[in-house]
């Protein structure tokens, strides 16, 4: 393994560092409330770094999640990249790459992902369309990289039925990366057919709930491509994880060298070097499953347990990091004009989207048990 970065990997980073640096100020934050910034996004796809996502790879997707997670941005960068971008780019015919990807790369169309935790989406097909062989019901999700089929064609449509309660980033979106209650994937339009409900979240994620009825979508790739698709959010999402819990921590250190308490620096403290020691330790933990998980999938090998892996430690450790960075502010860290509340906000709500630890154990403990 060989984590390096190449040099248009670390110049991409750069870059993202510098434009969330620019604009993801706190008063642009606190101005935007819980709605995303329309100007960030516009110059992140300006910059290039929505479409450079399908040239750098997974890891290098990571590497600029990391820098959307010190600074909080609030854009659909991590949602309109993974289920976007990555998802067509791997997964879509010659024909949905040519008409969607230049589209995901301007901004244009903005895709988030609708995977419902529990069967909820159903599909009908045209009759023409030849159905795939899929995994039965008792099989996870995440073992469906093992199940084998033919591709739908691009031109096989279908109608999609069924209610994701909880769609992060949905009130930003065009369309909708759906998987239906066989593990198919589907983009829908977010037009006729498709009702959006605002929804509230611990963090600012401009959350709704998607209700489909009847709604025209088109399948995306395989019956592996949900797992993959799965796999490649968990590890992104991983990433971002570690910018936020490296911005909580770099905020709580600069925080406790300056903040004296009876003549002394509260850094001198043991007590408060051992929590940011444990803070620091937990976030390259994070930092480096999720990188393992990303180039296992830019070097083709197989890298579900691996991003299962980075998904565990992103809940797990991200909200102790969070948690950390929270209490080493004292009272300033409840204050929501402290922007640590965030960090803290975007952790907890990290941890509930990946899963809590003891269901992702659990699934990680069944692949391997079963061999994959």
């Amino acid at each position: 393994m060989d984590f390096t970065p190449t040099e248009a990997q670390t110049e991409a980073r750069d870059l993202a560092a510098r434009i969330f640096g620019d604009l993801a100020t706190h008063e642009r934050l606190k101005a935007a409330g819980t709605g995303s910034d329309p100007a960030l996004w516009k110059s992140l796809c300006a910059a290039g770094l929505v479409g450079a996502a399908a040239d750098l790879g997974l890891l290098g997707l990571v590497l600029l999640l990391e820098e959307q997670g010190r600074r909080t941005a609030q854009v659909p960068y991590a949602a309109s990249c993974v289920y976007g971008v990555l998802a067509v780019a791997a997964h879509g015919s010659p024909e949905q790459r040519d008409r969607l990807l230049p589209a995901l790369e301007d901004g244009s169309v903005v895709v988030t992902g609708a995977f419902p935790a529990q069967d909820a989406v159903r599909a009908s097909v045209a009759s023409d369309y030849t159905r795939p062989s899929v995994a039965s019901d008792s099989v996870r999700a995440s073992a469906a990289s093992a199940v084998r089929g033919a591709v739908p064609a691009a031109s096989a449509p279908g109608e999609l039925t069924g209610t994701v309660p909880v769609v992060p980033w949905l009130r930003d979106a065009s369309h909708a990366l759906v998987a239906d209650t066989d593990r198919r994937l589907w983009l829908a339009p977010l037009g006729p057919g498709a009702d959006i409900t605002p929804v509230e979240l611990t963090a600012p994620w401009s959350a709704a709930r998607l209700t489909l009825d009847r709604a025209p979508a088109e399948p995306l790739g395989g019956p592996d491509a949900y797992a993959d698709v799965l796999a490649t959010a968990r590890t992104a999402f991983a990433g971002l994880q570690a910018g936020v819990c490296a911005g909580s921590l770099a905020r709580a250190v600069a925080h406790v060298a300056d903040r004296e308490q009876f003549g002394r620096p509260l850094a001198t403290r043991q007590a408060v070097q051992l929590r940011a020691a444990d803070a620091h330790m937990d976030t390259e933990a994070i930092r480096v499953t999720a990188y393992e998980a990303a180039w296992r999938r830019d070097a083709g090998l197989p890298y579900a347990t691996h991003a299962l892996t980075a998904a565990w430690w992103a809940s797990e450790a991200g909200q102790r990091v969070v948690h950390t960075g929270q209490h080493l502010h004292g009272g300033a860290g409840a204050d929501l004009d402290h922007p640590v509340h965030r960090h803290f906000l975007w952790g907890r709500q990290l941890d509930a989207y990946l899963g809590c630890g003891a269901e992702v154990l659990q699934e990680l403990g069944e692949l391997i048990a079963s061999g994959e």
